[in-house]
């Protein structure tokens, strides 16, 4: 069974605080089961997007891993464009979750990111 969304939330939060990284919950979305996203704020006007590896990429060895891909076309991006697809994701799954963290370097903490 995988991991609850709230939870590993709450652990990716705690992993980025003692990476000594700024992270916080921009949207809350369903606890249970909701489609996470990271925002990695690079300060400088642009941003990186991870969001959920389509389910046709997850390895069969360990399926209750949580993936991740790069979901814009270049990255980084205009965080205006990150935030114009976040808001479009918001309409069609409102259970979503984002959260940001502010890295320069774009670090990004995920353990799990596919190409």
């Amino acid at each position: 069974m995988r991991l609850k969304s709230g939870i590993w939330v709450a652990a990716y939060i705690r992993r980025c605080g003692v990476e000594g990284v700024f992270a916080a919950v921009r949207r809350r979305g369903a606890e249970e089961a909701g489609a996470v996203f990271v925002i990695v704020n690079r300060l400088n006007g642009t941003a990186d997007l991870y969001g959920p590896a389509p389910q046709t990429a997850f390895d069969e060895a360990m399926p209750f891993d949580r993936a991740f891909v790069s979901v814009m076309k270049e990255s980084p991006a205009p965080e205006s464009d990150v935030e114009a697809f976040i808001a479009k994701e918001r309409r069609f799954d409102p259970d979503v979750w984002v959260v940001e963290i502010e890295e320069p370097s774009g670090r990004h903490f995920l353990d799990r990111v596919l190409r």
